[in-house]
């Protein structure tokens, strides 16, 4: 990060709740590396009127636990400037023009310019075309980027739809997709881990791996998320965009080389090769759930602005298989939820167990457990395996222990945030981090049959308990291929004993 870029960014949205714990502090995070420096400028742009100083100090309340001194704040925070904007009024485009223009002269930015739109999806279309009608874009050379927060659409059509809108005024080259799991440090590691090590990259594929378990689990409910939220649900809002993109991460053949067209072109190989399933294999497939009330917390229907009848999932576990000759019978399980006994964002590499296990004993029962390689993303990165060894004891007898590396603090505090990391790549034009159309229409074709087998059949709703991991239909899934979920029942620690001990280091 050691080369400073020059850009005007305009930011719709800008005193939302995103930009603002989010979006300014990753900014100065690149500010004080010295990746943007006094090059750049902000323009913040929301409905409600403000002044440049209001929004200045709006800024600086933002990052006031970032900053190293407070002189350092506030140079950021001139950079910043706003004007109370209409996305539907054309004529505020022009009066936008025309700042721009004057804050390109005044920091030097050669034309460069990135408009992120942190709205309402509807919103998208409409920006797109105004920016290009009334002649916002940069015509001298700088380059243009258009930057968008998901929901990417709520189905394929209506994705395609936005994305056609989209590429009326901009080139698909010119078009970010921001996925901010793209961004976390474990989840970026997990093509070194396949790819840089020969020892997993030999057996990574279907005559060593079992399967492959992706969770990503949260304490919390629905919060103050209910009006979105229940017009999404879990598949929508996580299967759809996060969780497949980490299992298109960790089931892609290797890319011709590590430059974002042959990685992307390497996940739309993957995606466009998953085995879509019809009604009788959703049903079969993939187990939706919604919880009820327990342990002091109320159940789903009975949270604020959640409709007494919701059929919203706030679960959902799916078997995922490939047609790729790597993963033949090779399946991916993957679930996510809300109020469940952990949080956290995992990976675990179930590998075959050895059928000729010379260890074993006509007297005694088989010791030897299946290796098992887990990438913790979040709440702590890090990386264990599970090997067995010989016990300590009298005799010849076997144990499993964990080989573990988990970020201690001092490394965790330097590891860039993941808005951080993909200003950084947006800044430099690298689209490796950023999910392109073909991906994002893959996931949608996968998704729609389930969503519309479930939109019309009754759930028995709800069916799991807060402080579980979820509905027994989802471990059921698992033990009809003779399997389980590794975690936290078989990993080394407990739900509860896992956030401890990952908080000691």
């Amino acid at each position: 990060m050691a080369t400073a870029n020059r850009a005007l960014f305009m930011l719709f949205g800008g005193t939302g709740d995103l930009a603002l714990r989010k979006l300014y502090p990753a900014l100065f995070e690149l500010y004080k590396k010295g990746s943007i420096d006094n090059h750049f400028a902000l323009l913040g742009l929301a409905r409600r009127p403000h002044t440049d100083e209001e929004f200045q100090k709006m800024v600086l309340d933002s990052i006031s636990s970032e900053a190293d001194n407070q002189e350092q704040a506030e140079e950021f925070a001139s950079h910043f400037y706003f004007r109370s904007h209409d996305v539907t009024n054309v004529e505020h485009y022009r009066a936008l023009s025309k700042l721009a223009d004057e804050l390109d002269k005044k920091y030097e930015l050669d034309g460069n310019r990135i408009f992120y739109v942190s709205m309402a999806p509807r919103f998208f279309g409409i920006v797109a075309k105004n920016l290009k009608d009334e002649h916002v874009l940069s015509d001298n050379g700088g380059f243009n980027r258009l930057v968008i927060e998901k929901p990417f659409g709520r189905d394929y059509d209506s994705a395609e739809k936005l994305n056609n809108e989209l590429t009326t005024a901009f080139k698909e080259d010119q078009i970010f997709r921001i996925d901010h799991y793209l961004g976390k440090e474990m989840v970026q590691s997990i093509p070194v881990i396949r790819f840089g090590n020969p020892i997993i990259d030999a057996v990574w594929n279907h005559n060593y791996i079992d399967n492959i378990q992706i969770t990503l689990s949260e304490k919390l409910g629905v919060e103050d998320r209910a009006g979105y939220y229940d017009t999404a649900g879990a598949l929508r809002d996580m299967v759809q965009n996060h969780t497949m993109q980490i299992m298109t991460l960790l089931a892609m053949d290797k890319p011709a080389s590590f430059v974002d067209t042959d990685v992307r072109a390497a996940k739309i190989k993957t995606l466009e090769n998953m085995n879509f399933y019809d009604t009788e294999g959703v049903k079969e497939n993939f187990v939706r759930g919604q919880y009820g009330a327990g342990s002091g917390s109320a159940a789903y229907r009975d949270e604020p602005d959640v409709p007494h009848d919701s059929n919203n999932d706030t679960f959902v576990a799916g078997k995922v298989t490939y047609k790729l000759p790597r993963w033949e019978g090779t399946p991916f399980y993957v679930r996510t939820g809300k109020k469940l006994a952990a949080k956290a964002t995992r990976v675990d590499v179930v590998f075959k167990k050895d059928i000729n296990n010379i260890f074993a004993k006509a007297d005694l029962p088989d010791t030897l457990k299946t290796n098992v390689l887990s990438i913790l993303i979040d709440p702590r990165g890090g990386i264990t395996l599970r090997v067995n060894v010989k016990d300590s004891k009298q005799g010849f007898h076997t144990e499993t222990i964990d080989l573990d590396y988990l970020q201690n603090d001092a490394r965790a505090s330097e590891v860039p945030q993941p808005y951080e990391r993909l200003f950084h790549d947006i800044l430099n034009g690298d689209h490796t981090n950023f999910a392109s159309w073909p991906e994002v229409a893959a996931a949608w074709k996968y998704v729609d049959p389930i969503q519309k087998y479930w939109d019309e059949t009754q759930p028995d709703f709800p069916n799991y308990e807060p402080g579980s991991m979820g509905p027994k239909a989802s471990d059921e899934l698992l033990a009809r291929d003779g399997h389980s979920w590794y975690f936290p029942e078989e990993s080394k620690e407990s739900a509860y004993n896992f956030e401890v001990s990952i908080s000691q280091f």
